[in-house]
């Protein structure tokens, strides 16, 4: 793949085709909330599956997502008693007033059965999809919903089960990285910390400095706990401390960037990349990664959560597979995807669930005769 003098990428090669015909036509626009399609990607035929029967999805409001889904997921009682805690800001359907990044566990089949009470093939297929989670994990553990869920979900995972510091975040230059970056592409002075503008590059290197070394001093203390149980207590009050659980976002999403720069000038050095890459790039919004990181890596948290594709660059980025148990695919040989779809070996498995590739949870605590 090439990329011409504006950045738009070049058709490639015979064979892969697919990958780039599947994406035009369905490109999100620059402008208002960044939509999220459905999703269709599995683990066998590769990621040209991702973009077939998208739909767009505005998540400006809880209202109009609840709305969107309510004939599919909940009777009519529950979704009337539900506009009204709405309305009153008193869902629980959201999160309690301390306002918990990462629940407590609960039983699986406990959630399901007080989540998913209807009698339409939606939800008979989700109950399906849990029960078949159950024979793997006991718990599951909900995760705010606020944009983040992906990256939140993952990270909680990915921290409580470290054993060592990556070899990524070990590397002496890590923390001159948003120095380098921005002294090669100017137009990272753009970047948003949470969704606010930095005046000052100088300010904006320091802070983002500051996220990285957060992340890697909290990684650390996670690899040095021996019991897995005491790391769970840390990650939980670890993601009670809203200003740090954000910095830590931060770090990730300028990873992200920087591992999708790298694909793009790999690239354009003729170089193999993951296929996802040619995806990635073949978007309207993000034909190079200026427009990835102004249309999408800064809208994340805010307008919208991650898309399928990005949950693979998620995954290079922190070095991690991503699993994800995809209950609304129940039966299908799309229930259970990998991110990358070809995982590196020595790259440590995170698992997640999700009902409808928006949203994202944690499972916990494998069962016993599993782990065996």
């Amino acid at each position: 793949m090439s990329a011409d003098k504006d950045g738009q990428l070049c058709r490639p090669p015979d064979g892969r085709k697919t990958v780039l015909a599947a994406a035009e036509g369905h490109e999100n626009k620059p402008t208002g909330p960044k939509p999220v399609p459905e999703r269709q990607v599995s683990t066998s035929p590769g990621i040209a599956t991702l973009t077939d029967n998208t739909k767009r999805f505005k998540l400006s409001s809880s209202q109009a997502t609840q709305e969107s889904e309510e004939d599919m997921y909940r009777d009519a009682e529950e979704i009337e008693r539900e506009k009204v805690l709405l309305v009153c800001g008193t869902g629980s359907s959201d999160f309690p007033e301390n306002k918990l990044s990462v629940e407590p566990e609960v039983g699986i089949m406990d959630y399901c059965q007080k989540e998913w009470r209807g009698t339409t093939s939606q939800a008979k297929c989700i109950r399906k999809g849990y029960e078949a989670v159950s024979q793997k994990f006991i718990s599951i553990r909900r995760v705010r919903g606020d944009n983040y869920c992906a990256v939140r979900a993952t990270l909680f995972q990915a921290l409580s089960q470290a054993v060592q510091l990556p070899a990524w975040l070990k590397r002496e230059d890590m923390m001159l990285l948003p120095e380098k970056l921005m002294e090669k592409y100017g137009w990272i002075a753009q970047w948003q910390l949470r969704q606010k503008w930095t005046s000052k590059v100088e300010n904006l290197v320091d802070e983002i400095k500051d996220c990285l070394m957060l992340l890697k001093s909290k990684w650390k203390h996670m690899s040095e706990m021996k019991a897995l149980a005491e790391r769970q207590v840390a990650c939980d009050e670890l993601f009670r401390s809203e200003e740090d659980e954000y910095k830590l976002y931060e770090a990730v999403k300028f990873l992200m960037l920087n591992t999708a720069i790298h694909l793009y000038e790999d690239n354009e050095k003729g170089k193999e990349v993951p296929v996802f890459a040619w995806l990635l790039f073949a978007r309207d919004t993000s034909s190079n990664p200026s427009q990835l990181m102004e249309n999408h890596l800064n809208q994340l948290g805010h307008t919208g959560g991650l898309e399928q594709v990005e949950m693979f660059l998620l995954a290079y980025a922190l070095q991690h597979t991503i699993q994800v148990y995809r209950l609304y695919k129940y039966n299908t040989d799309e229930f259970i995807t990998l991110y990358p779809n070809d995982p590196e070996e020595a790259w440590p498995i995170v698992t997640l669930i999700t009902e409808d590739d928006r949203h994202y949870n944690i499972p916990a605590r494998v069962c016993e005769e599993t782990s065996l």
